[in-house]
């Protein structure tokens, strides 16, 4: 009987802190979302019930902030690196996987080590470097840097995806006379593509929420979204109503995303941890 009473004041403790980690993560994106519909002098004041206005996803968009243009960048600097970064993480990966090549763990750890290190520490070669060829405030510049960014991060993860394909499918294949780039096409994409599709995802979240790299290196025409968002504000303060209706398209486009390809996100995870 003890046990039981125990094991009800466990489960009601957890649960209590279960609930509380859910309110300190949804509470501040319900004041976003509440404070995006509300105008300049409904946003101070702490009240569920006000009258909604959608002037605020209007005038983002307007001079002087003109979000439709860090949207535009945004989403070109992102699609374009993941559009280069998975075919070649994957061919890298790839090979990782299934050659016996000469210092191969020496090259695996150096690449991991990438990750490791500080932005602030390669952010200053990268802007002397785009200034010398002229590459500074350049959609061109930040894709090479997300690409350097995310390179890493994706051929390690694609690698675990095809280590979880079995080899015999392709010996089978190579058996039968197809050569080793048929069976990259007609056996491991298709077998990989939730992993892949999972690390595209991965690696355009982090482009589109890139923000250092951006703010460094650009200053007019290649500003992104993320950048954008400083620009909200006037002499009397941050003008949290606009800035809210920013945040909220900021997020907008990573939400529906995460809902269109959820069953394929969930099975590549899976992929990628069963061995």
């Amino acid at each position: 009987m003890l046990g039981r009473r125990r094991k009800q004041v466990i489960d009601a403790v957890q649960l209590a802190l279960i609930l509380i980690a859910i309110l300190i993560m949804l509470v501040p994106i319900a004041w976003i979302f509440m404070a995006a519909f509300k105008n300049h002098i409904d946003v101070f004041q702490l009240k569920l019930f006000f009258t909604p206005t959608l002037e605020n996803f209007g005038t983002v968009f307007e001079p002087p902030f003109f979000l439709g243009h860090k949207l535009m960048n945004s989403t070109i600097v992102a699609f374009v690196t993941v559009v280069l970064a998975i075919p070649i993480a994957t061919m890298a990966a790839y090979s990782f996987s299934r050659f016996r090549l000469t210092g191969e763990t020496a090259m695996l750890v150096v690449i991991l080590a990438t990750q490791f290190v500080p932005a602030v520490v390669i952010i200053l070669p990268f802007f002397v470097m785009f200034r010398d060829i002229g590459l500074l405030d350049t959609r061109i510049g930040l894709i090479l840097v997300n690409l350097a960014i995310v390179m890493p991060f994706a051929i390690w993860m694609i690698k675990g995806f095809i280590d979880g394909i079995p080899l015999d499918t392709e010996e089978a294949a190579m058996v039968d006379g197809s050569s080793r780039l048929q069976v990259i096409r007609n056996i491991v994409l298709p077998m990989a593509a939730p992993g892949l599709l999972t690390a595209g995802i991965f690696c355009f979240i982090i482009a589109w929420n890139e923000f250092l790299f951006a703010l460094i290196l650009t200053n007019k025409d290649a500003v992104t979204l993320p950048i954008g968002l400083a620009l909200f504000k006037a002499e009397e303060g941050d003008l949290w109503n606009l800035l809210s209706a920013a945040g909220i398209i900021i997020m907008l486009p990573m939400f529906v995303l995460a809902l269109i390809i959820r069953k394929y996100f969930v099975q590549g995870m899976t992929m990628g941890a069963v061995r």
